[in-house]
C-alpha cells in the first residue's frame, strides 16, 4: 500500500513536470501547493528565520519555473526541489554566515521544530474554517460567536452591547456551537 503511494506521487509528479515543461501555469500551482510547506520547513530548520525562508522557498519556485525548459533529463520532483533548497541554504549560510549565526542563537531561545511550523499552519487553516462558519450562522448568532472570540466580553457585556438579555446571549452561544459542529462535521465527509 504504502508503496503503491509512493508510486503515484512520482507519477503524479512527473506528470505535473511534463506539463511545467510546456509552462502550464496550473501545474506550477500544483506543485508549488504540494511543496511549499515542506520546503519552508526544511528553509526553517536552517535558516532559523522566518523571512529568509520565506525567501528561500519563493528563490526555489523562481528558479523552477525559470529553469525547466533547461532540465533534460528525468527527476524525482520531491528531491530536485529538496536539493535547490539545500544549495540555496548552503549559499546563503556561506555569504550570510554572521546574520545567520545570530538567527541560531535567537533560535536557541525556542526552537519550532518541523512538527510546530507545520501544526501552526493547520492551526491557521482550522481557524480560516472556523470563521468561514461563523460567517454562515444568522446574524444575531454570528455577532456573539465574533464576539466571543475576539473579545474578552462577559456574557453581561455582550447583553449590554447588543440591547439582549443574558439568557438569549447563552442560548444563542449554545444554538451556535451545535451549529458549528454540524458544519466542521459537513466538512469532514468531503
Amino acid at each position: 500500500m504504502k508503496k503503491d503511494l509512493q508510486e503515484f506521487a512520482i507519477n503524479e509528479d512527473h506528470a505535473l513536470f511534463i506539463l511545467l515543461k510546456k509552462r502550464d501555469r496550473e501545474a506550477f500551482s500544483a506543485i508549488y501547493k504540494k511543496y511549499h510547506r515542506y520546503l519552508y520547513a526544511i528553509a526553517l530548520k536552517y535558516l532559523k528565520n522566518t523571512q529568509m525562508a520565506e525567501d528561500a522557498v519563493q528563490h526555489v519556485f523562481v528558479k523552477l519555473w525559470e529553469s525547466t525548459s533547461d532540465i533534460h533529463i528525468e527527476i524525482n520532483l520531491k528531491n530536485y526541489l529538496y536539493t535547490m533548497t539545500k544549495n540555496y541554504i548552503l549559499n546563503q549560510i556561506r555569504d550570510r554566515k554572521d546574520e545567520i549565526s545570530l538567527n541560531y542563537i535567537n533560535a536557541q531561545i525556542d526552537i519550532p521544530g518541523q512538527e510546530d511550523v507545520i501544526k501552526a499552519m493547520d492551526d491557521k487553516q482550522m481557524r480560516n474554517l472556523l470563521y468561514q462558519g461563523v460567517e454562515s450562522l444568522p446574524p444575531q448568532k454570528k455577532e456573539i460567536c465574533l464576539r466571543k472570540l475576539e473579545t474578552t466580553e462577559s456574557n453581561q457585556q455582550i447583553a449590554e452591547k447588543m440591547g439582549i438579555s443574558i439568557n438569549t446571549v447563552k442560548s444563542h452561544y449554545q444554538e451556535s456551537i451545535k451549529m458549528l459542529r454540524l458544519y466542521f462535521d459537513q466538512i469532514k465527509i468531503k
